[in-house]
């Protein structure tokens, strides 16, 4: 079950396939940046459901930039967080082949909230390796209105992340039993 108060209609509770995970240890995205915590979130198209969840407090979260941060005026561009995977990325590039079918989205949120890290059982993850890019994941996110060097748009605020299943990796590298056979004791005499 998921439970999340949402008193300005800013916050969902986002089900998905995390990616490029930084949930226990923040991470600068570029040479130089604030470092945050982060994950970008992979919601599969056909979860209708959880995408207008997302739209309605995207919706929200703009009509409190009006009201709040750009002056009682809707702006003529308002910058989302939410791309297709099907489509390009912010530099023009194209999504990778885990992207394709999903929206895409990364939540982040300062070192001073660090989001806390769960198990289905909603018991703290301690062991980092259990959350990885692959996994899924329950993802508590509130989008929020930002003004920024003459820039309006919505971001999206990390909460914390609820673990719900394994899945596979999306880093790419092999693990040590695909490259290796165990080595057994008279092996020792080869060397």
């Amino acid at each position: 079950m998921i439970r999340m108060e949402n008193l300005n209609g800013t916050r969902v509770t986002v089900r998905g396939r995390l990616s490029y995970v930084h949930v226990f240890k923040p991470h600068a995205a570029t040479p130089g940046a604030e470092e945050k915590f982060s994950t970008t979130i992979l919601v599969p198209k056909t979860d209708v459901e959880t995408k207008q969840k997302i739209d309605a407090a995207i919706k929200a979260a703009t009509e409190l930039g009006v009201s709040e941060k750009w002056g009682g005026k809707m702006p003529n561009t308002v910058f989302t967080p939410i791309w297709d995977g099907d489509g390009v990325n912010n530099s023009g590039d194209p999504f990778g082949p885990e992207c394709k079918g999903h929206w895409v989205f990364t939540a982040s949120a300062k070192v001073d909230y660090p989001p806390q890290v769960v198990d289905r059982r909603v018991q703290p993850i301690t062991d980092q390796s259990e959350i990885y890019s692959g996994c899924y994941a329950n993802v508590a996110v509130n989008f929020f209105p930002y003004l920024f060097q003459g820039k309006k748009g919505i971001g999206a605020g990390l909460g914390n992340v609820q673990k719900i299943k394994d899945g596979e990796s999306l880093a790419g590298g092999r693990t040590a039993e695909q490259d290796f056979d165990v080595v057994d004791d008279e092996d020792d005499a080869l060397y």
